[in-house]
């Protein structure tokens, strides 16, 4: 359907934050940031009977919030700068609930842009207008809108820190398993 997104965001606001520690990996086919490694995979993880739909759904979202989290470590430790907020683009922007889950795995606050999806086309407008003399790099800052603010809910950051730890040590503990299981078979 059409509103498939939303019907997943509705789903994903009736489950706790943490999944009930249901964790997935989103490396559906490799993983180039902040990892370099072709042959891992992604999966849900402490999956039990008790498991619903609403806690794969959710699961999902703060799986994409973990890696994020993972790779602005990363970002900052190279930048040596801690990036105060983060603007938050594209089709996951659209939900309330994702963006929170974002403002709480990463503990910044973000910022929703308005319209979202047109974030790419903005973007390249932008980059013309610089280049014909239009306005400076300085100015875009000024005219691009903020549909609303997230801030961590101080709540959450407990559940959050203890998922985004075991996030890493799933991929840690079985990387070499992703190795063995997914390396190129050569045919010569």
């Amino acid at each position: 359907p059409d509103d498939v997104l939303f019907r997943f965001h509705h789903i994903a606001e009736r489950v706790a934050p943490g999944s009930d520690k249901v964790i997935f990996t989103p490396w559906l086919y490799g993983e180039r940031t902040p990892i370099e490694d072709s042959t891992v995979r992604g999966g849900f993880f402490n999956v039990s009977l008790k498991t619903r739909r609403e806690h794969l759904v959710r699961a999902v979202m703060e799986g994409v919030a973990y890696n994020s989290r993972w790779l602005l470590e990363s970002v900052e430790g190279f930048a040596r700068h801690r990036f105060v907020g983060l603007n938050m683009v594209g089709g996951g922007a659209q939900a309330d609930i994702w963006c929170q889950i974002m403002a709480d795995v990463l503990n910044r606050p973000i910022r929703q842009m308005k319209d979202p999806i047109q974030a790419n086309n903005r973007g390249a407008a932008f980059v013309a207008s610089v280049a014909l003399g239009f306005m400076t790099f300085d100015e875009i800052g000024d005219t691009v809108e903020v549909a609303n603010i997230y801030q961590p809910q101080s709540a959450n950051r407990a559940i959050y820190d203890e998922l985004f730890a075991e996030f890493v040590n799933i991929y840690n503990h079985n990387k070499g398993a992703y190795a063995r299981l997914n390396r190129r078979q050569s045919h010569g």
